[in-house]
């Protein structure tokens, strides 16, 4: 009798064991994923992408070893909009992340990010991930909007750009040609506390890394996503003392060769916990170069414009996407976009999608393992609430005009509408809508039938904090 109850419990305790040993192994079956988001770093800021000074060997092996895609959109040429789309999957307009005034949330925003949206965090949450947003937010400061509830476990980082909050005595010229931190009275956080005021952003890049490096060891034994969207290289600049002059580029130099050090302490800590073969990496900006702050910004290469503008320097960033053994190395010319992020890398973790909402991305994951061409034909170009341009497959046709520099903004609508062959012509230089009508009315149709079933959102941004005197 005391053999069978002593055999009972040994299977018992060996089928417990078991499923535990189970779980493990498939949740370590379950891939990483690491978003790296720079805040207004241009086409052409990476070695890898054609600059001739700036030295970023860390972005440019995950180049070779992974994919480059040379023709990657974001969903808006400024800060907010943009983060909306990557963490959502849909255009700023349907989550109510737009405006034609405040094209930006501010200190004294009443807005944010709405609760009922789904983030890659929340869904991935839902499949068993640990998640973490490390660094800037701009969707919303108030607790109600902050990452951590928007699926996030955790946050650190500063909630908006690091030029707000700028002290009312400090001058243009003292705040971004000689910067000091002390200039900017920006918060940073950990969860919903401030823990520095204002943030000390000499070295604000190296404690992201150190944090991101933190997250990856204390997560190696789940799946985990990690969001770093880097302060940097926004304006004011800041380089840690090691980096600062070391860029033939100068000081813009130095910030984008501290972010690139930052990414080889990440992939250094991916290899170190054995994650390097289980885990998608992947490097992209969240709009294009800030031009009116001549060599404080930075280049969008052979684009045309920059931030603030629907051009292709405003809204093609540079992007790398890395995962040994996952990621087929290339380099991918065809159109991907930020937006495409959340269905493909919701379908690589095995992540229920709720289908109660229109998402405008394409699951990549074909592309990624090198069997099939990029779904994404078709791309969409807003300006606040405006259709600025639209893609379809190699042309781009614009309905409005701007400053290329991007600010100040002058939107005026085309009478005469301009085409673009971005194959042949990345730098659009070249007008073919007379040569081409058949192709501007296909694209025109296109953009009628993409108008009449967009339901716009509230805005969010036009919300102001009323300040209540007794």
């Amino acid at each position: 009798m005391y053999k069978s109850i002593y055999y009972l419990k040994l299977i018992v305790a060996l089928f417990f064991s078991a499923t535990q040993l189970f779980a493990q192994n498939q949740n370590k079956s379950k891939p990483n994923f690491i978003i790296i988001f720079t805040d207004d770093q241009g086409y052409g800021d990476l070695g890898s992408f054609g600059h001739p000074t700036i030295k970023t060997p860390n972005i440019d092996q995950m180049a070779v070893e992974g994919q480059k895609w040379t023709s990657f959109y974001v969903a808006a040429n400024v800060c907010t909009p943009s983060r909306s789309a990557i963490l959502t999957g849909r255009l700023p307009v349907r989550t109510g992340m737009y405006s034609n005034t405040r094209r930006v949330l501010f200190p004294d925003s009443d807005g944010g990010l709405p609760a009922y949206e789904n983030t890659i965090a929340k869904l991935l949450k839902g499949a068993g991930y640990s998640t973490a947003a490390i660094g800037k937010w701009h969707l919303g400061h108030l607790p109600q909007y902050l990452p951590t509830s928007h699926g996030f476990d955790s946050y650190f980082g500063i909630p908006y750009s690091n030029d707000m909050d700028r002290i009312n005595d400090v001058t243009a010229k003292e705040a971004f040609g000689d910067p000091k931190f002390e200039y900017f009275n920006v918060p940073l956080m950990r969860n919903t506390e401030i823990i520095e005021r204002p943030a000390d952003q000499n070295t604000i890049t190296k404690r992201y890394a150190e944090e991101a490096v933190q997250f990856i060891s204390a997560n190696k034994e789940k799946p985990f996503f990690l969001y770093l969207a880097h302060s940097l290289p926004h304006v004011p600049l800041f380089a840690l003392g090691d980096f600062k002059g070391k860029s033939e580029r100068g000081l813009y130099g130095d910030v984008i060769e501290e972010i690139d050090w930052s990414v080889g302490e990440i992939l250094g800590a991916l290899k170190d916990n054995g994650l390097d073969k289980n885990t998608y990496v992947i490097f992209t900006s969240d709009n294009g170069p800030w031009l009116v702050y001549n060599e404080q910004g930075g280049s969008a290469g052979s684009l045309f414009g920059g931030k603030g503008t629907s051009y292709e320097g405003g809204v093609r960033v540079p992007t790398v996407i890395w995962g040994p053994g996952n990621v087929k190395p290339g380099v991918i010319s065809k159109m991907g976009s930020t937006l495409d992020l959340l269905p493909t890398i919701t379908k690589l973790a095995g992540a229920e999608t709720p289908q109660d909402r229109v998402y405008d991305g394409f699951d990549l994951g074909p592309v990624l393992r090198g069997e099939k061409a990029t779904p994404r034909d078709e791309m969409f170009y807003y300006h606040g609430d405006r259709l600025f341009a639209v893609r379809k497959g190699d042309f781009k046709l614009y309905f409005y005009s701007n400053n290329p520099a991007g600010y100040p903004a002058k939107i005026e609508k085309l009478e005469k509408l301009t085409l673009y062959n971005l194959g042949h012509d990345p730098s659009e230089r070249f007008d073919l809508a007379d040569q081409h009508p058949e192709i501007v009315e296909e694209i025109m149709e296109i953009a009628k039938k993409h108008a009449a079933e967009m339901v716009f959102g509230e805005t969010q941004l036009e919300k102001r904090i009323v300040s209540v005197t007794q």
